[in-house]
Order: structure tokens, then C-alpha cells, then sequence
């Protein structure tokens, strides 16, 4: 399997001057929220999406503004939704570090999860971005969609494959999808070859989500974060949803009722992990 330096090495410079683009977008006078922003760029993951809008573009054109532009847009919106996620689940560490709200409070995350989303829109607007904004926009509603649709399901405990499908699709893959073609659209693409670069985001998001779901049952010194949160937030992701097809009534009932515990109770989070992983849940 390639490595993620691998991946990068054939746009290695455009990456380098990437860094620098972004760090020019989020600049402030304000000495206040600029320390805020140098956290979070000091503290990013992988940054696959932007990484995805580069790759896009380099395979359809040259790499310039336009591209570096739609790539600071993708990951501002996916970091500003981050933040949010946070401060909504209280949550107080992001990758093994302190969130923004950790560190912050709560009034803060949110007001600056709001100005990276309103400067990175406003520079791309202001820079001739329109085209990029509508596809990056749309998946903003489409993931807000999916995750009220997953929080509606987490508390009548319901979920179908074409539901988790859907769900997925809309909470990671839309803003994926948005990446690849983004990055066609940037160095002037044919429809064509953007559709293409939609395609292949979408499949790369649902197979990321669905290894994403699976590493949630990993212990905390592979993924970073404590096992089971899916199910400590009733969500039945599809490790899970494979054993509630397959259970007969009684079953399926007994199983609901662990998860139904789960938030308060870690003895029905560990007798759940225990079942998927020893009932076949992970490997199918």
C-alpha cells in the first residue's frame, strides 16, 4: 500500500506552497484570533481533501491559484465543521491534542468555526471562485443533512443499509466528491472529466467512512480516540448493522437494548464491541 508521502510526491512543491497559501488566507490582525488559527493549522490531520483537490487538478491541467484556492476551501469548510462537532459533543481532544474548545470555551470554537467558514467563502468569492463554491456548498448542506438524519436515527434505533448508505454518503463522501471535482473545475476541466472526479470522490468517502466505522471497535493507541464512541452516541454504523440483519427478533432485541444503555453505561458498550467482533460484525 502506497504511503501518504508517496501519494504526495509528484505535486511535493505545489503541497509546500499550499501550506503557504493557507496560512496567508487565514491571516488576522487581530493578534487574538490569529494565535486561535496558527493552533489549528499546527494541528491539522492528513489534509486528504486538500490533498484530493491538487491531485484532481495536476491530472487535468497545471496546478495554480484557482486550485490552491479550492483546496483551502475544502479543508476550512471540513476543519470549521470540526470545530462545531466539538463543541456539540463536547468533546476535548482533537488527534491527541486539545480542541479549539478545550482550550477556548465553547463561545469561542463556534464564533471562529464561523469566521474560518465566512473568510475562506469570502476570498474564494473575492478571487473568482463562484463555480468551486457551488460544489463545495452543496455538500455542506448535504453533510449537515446526513448528520441530522444519523442523530434522528440514533434515538429511535433505526437504520436500514440504504439509510447508513445514504447517511454516509452525505456526512463524508459528498464533501470528498466535492474535492475531486473542485479540482477539475479549477484548472477548466471538460464536464466530463469533472463528473469523473465526482465519481471517484464519492467511492473513495463511502470506503473511508465504512474503514472509519470499523476502526471505531480499535483500541485508543491505534485510532487516537477512546473505542466504541458510535455506539457510546446509539449510532448503528454497519459493523453493527450486519449483526442486527442477520439476528433473529429476540436477538435483535437483546442487542438494541445494549446499545439503548450505551451512553451511561460502558458494561453494554464492552458486551456490544465483544459481540460484533466475535460474531463476525468486523470481518464481513
Amino acid at each position: 500500500m502506497a504511503t501518504l508521502e508517496e501519494i504526495q510526491q509528484p505535486i511535493a512543491d505545489k503541497v509546500r506552497r499550499y501550506e503557504t497559501f493557507i496560512t496567508e488566507i487565514l491571516h488576522s490582525d487581530s493578534g487574538y484570533v490569529s494565535s486561535i488559527c496558527n493552533y489549528i493549522l499546527a494541528n491539522r490531520g492528513k489534509q486528504m481533501r486538500p490533498l484530493l483537490v491538487l491531485l484532481s487538478a495536476a491530472l487535468h491541467g497545471e496546478i495554480g491559484t484557482r486550485s490552491y484556492l479550492g483546496a483551502s476551501l475544502v479543508e476550512m469548510l471540513h476543519t470549521a465543521s470540526l470545530i462545531h462537532d466539538d463543541v456539540v459533543d463536547e468533546a476535548f481532544v482533537r488527534r491527541g491534542a486539545p480542541s479549539v474548545n478545550a482550550l477556548w470555551r465553547s463561545h469561542t470554537a463556534v464564533l471562529i468555526g464561523d469566521y474560518i467558514f465566512a473568510r475562506t467563502y469570502h476570498v474564494c468569492m473575492e478571487q473568482g471562485g463562484d463555480d468551486m463554491l457551488s460544489e463545495a456548498t452543496r455538500s455542506v448542506h448535504e453533510m449537515s443533512e446526513g448528520e441530522l438524519t444519523q442523530t434522528e436515527l440514533s434515538e429511535s434505533l433505526r437504520m436500514t443499509r440504504e439509510l447508513y448508505l445514504d447517511i454516509i454518503y452525505k456526512k463524508t463522501a459528498s464533501l470528498l466528491a466535492a474535492c475531486g471535482a473542485i479540482g477539475a473545475i479549477s484548472v477548466n476541466a471538460t464536464p466530463e472529466q469533472i463528473k469523473a472526479m465526482r465519481d471517484f470522490g464519492t467511492n473513495l468517502g463511502i470506503a473511508f467512512q465504512i474503514k472509519d466505522d470499523i476502526l471505531d471497535f480499535s483500541p485508543m493507541e491505534v485510532t487516537g480516540k477512546p473505542a466504541g464512541g458510535d455506539m457510546r452516541e446509539r449510532k448503528i454504523t454497519l459493523p453493527l448493522l450486519l449483526l442486527l440483519d442477520r439476528a433473529d427478533a429476540a436477538r435483535r432485541d437483546e442487542l438494541l437494548a445494549l446499545l439503548a444503555r450505551c451512553r451511561e453505561d460502558e458494561a453494554a458498550v464492552d458486551a456490544l464491541q465483544q459481540a460484533v467482533e466475535e460474531q463476525g460484525g468486523l470481518q464481513e
